[in-house]
């Protein structure tokens, strides 16, 4: 009776039929391994004995990782920029969030204008934003301030930040906040109780991106930067074209894998919970 039962469902495991074709696959691994080869390359001439750009790699050495966390110039663009990616991802976040909560609520053209606004720097060309900001903080006297920096880097982090918590609003029942009210909660705690807690995927997902973005900018960083204050990429750019210094493989791998690893802890959390 029971391998009766089982021959249907066994035919039925078998003739289903796969919602991704093969070809998909093939496109999606071959973009996966044209993403990751410059890595591939990287890595390995970050452990070279050269003193200049060589692959394959001669030797094995940690000459250049010693140079990259010795060497002041390094150290301090390194610190400019985790400290300006996360006072603009914070930034971001808050204001991406609330633009998104606000946003949320309003309905047609006026919601509609705005959205496409404030995600205009999305689609706008990197060299076009830098020379308006440029233009702006002259007149400011923002050009070449750590507030220049985290200021421009945090205005291109709210459009990430604001398609993130926007999806993550796209399941949230605003009924919750009708019965919050309903049990006399006051409208700060019910956003930090109710709200929060159930879009917190999007705005921690929203701060990462803005994070990640500011921490890699560098043609704004071109335009803000000062004799005294640059950052990581800025850095980096400057290795390779005013100087021939092979310790940009060392930055870029340290980079690399700082960046693989939040993003896969933030993977493993999400599973987790």
């Amino acid at each position: 009776m029971t391998a009766v039962l089982e021959r249907p469902a066994k035919a039925r495991a078998k003739d289903k039929v796969d919602p991704i074709p093969w070809w998909l696959k093939l496109i999606g691994a071959v973009v996966a391994v044209y993403f990751i080869l410059p890595t591939l390359f990287v890595i390995p001439m970050s452990f070279s004995e050269a003193t200049t750009f060589q692959f394959p790699p001669r030797g094995f050495s940690l000459r250049l990782y010693q140079n990259f966390f010795t060497n002041p110039v390094w150290l301090d663009a390194l610190k400019n920029s985790v400290l300006v990616a996360l006072l603009a991802s914070v930034l971001a976040t808050v204001v991406g969030t609330a633009a998104a909560l606000g946003l949320h609520s309003l309905r047609g053209r006026p919601a509609r204008f705005a959205r496409t606004l404030l995600m205009i720097s999305i689609v706008t060309p990197a060299i076009v934003i830098a020379v308006a900001i440029y233009i702006s903080f002259l007149q400011w006297r923002l050009v070449g301030t750590f507030g220049g920096f985290v200021l421009a880097h945090a205005a291109i982090g709210v459009p990430f930040v604001l398609v993130s918590v926007t999806s993550a609003l796209g399941g949230f029942d605003p009924k919750l906040l009708r019965a919050s009210a309903s049990l006399g909660a006051p409208p700060l705690r019910t956003f930090v109780n109710v709200t929060v807690p159930l879009i917190a995927r999007g705005i921690v997902t929203g701060a990462v991106f803005a994070f990640v973005t500011s921490f890699d900018e560098v043609v704004i960083a071109l335009f803000l930067r000062s004799p005294t204050l640059q950052t990581l990429p800025v850095q980096m750019y400057n290795s390779v074209t005013v100087e021939i210094d092979p310790t940009i493989a060392a930055s870029s791998s340290v980079v690399v894998t700082a960046v693989t690893t939040i993003c896969l802890v933030l993977q493993f959390v999400r599973k987790g919970r």
